[in-house]
């Protein structure tokens, strides 16, 4: 069984883009504001907001309207870093919230699950689908 789950997992690693990227309706500031309130509405922990624009500015830098959430669930972390410390290289979660320089769209981006499975040897898979569930729904949901 282990091994089915493993063969599984490297089928589904190997079909995955690593990197979910999202239009949204919505400016950087008012995407950024949904996905807070998201995050906190499940329960989530939120650890840091970054806003890479004002890192910029303060080198004298410009740089597109660009910020990130990291948050995460310390029980499903936990759980992935107990099979692989290193897995917390990655965790927790963070998405991308960012002006697309080319056409000034507002873009929703993170890592998909797989990726972080595939990198780190994990075999949670159904933790690992969990995880890409809800955060497909979180970025859906911000992005209206």
């Amino acid at each position: 069984m282990k091994k089915l789950a493993l063969i599984l997992a490297l089928g589904v690693a190997l079909l995955a883009n690593d990197i979910i990227v999202k239009t949204s309706d919505n400016s950087v500031e008012a995407t950024m504001d949904k996905l807070q309130n998201i995050v906190n509405k499940k329960g989530f922990t939120v650890f840091a907001v970054v806003n890479h624009q004002q890192g910029a500015d303060k080198v004298r830098m410009k740089m597109p309207e660009s910020e990130e959430i990291i948050f995460g669930n310390p029980k499903m972390g936990t759980t992935l870093m107990l099979e692989n410390m290193q897995a917390g290289l990655d965790l927790p979660i963070r998405i991308l919230v960012y002006q697309d320089p080319r056409d000034t769209s507002t873009k929703i981006a993170y890592r998909d699950g797989a990726w972080l499975s595939s990198e780190h040897n994990l075999t949670k898979v159904k933790l690992i689908n969990k995880m890409n569930f809800v955060l497909d729904n979180i970025t859906t949901e911000a992005s209206h």
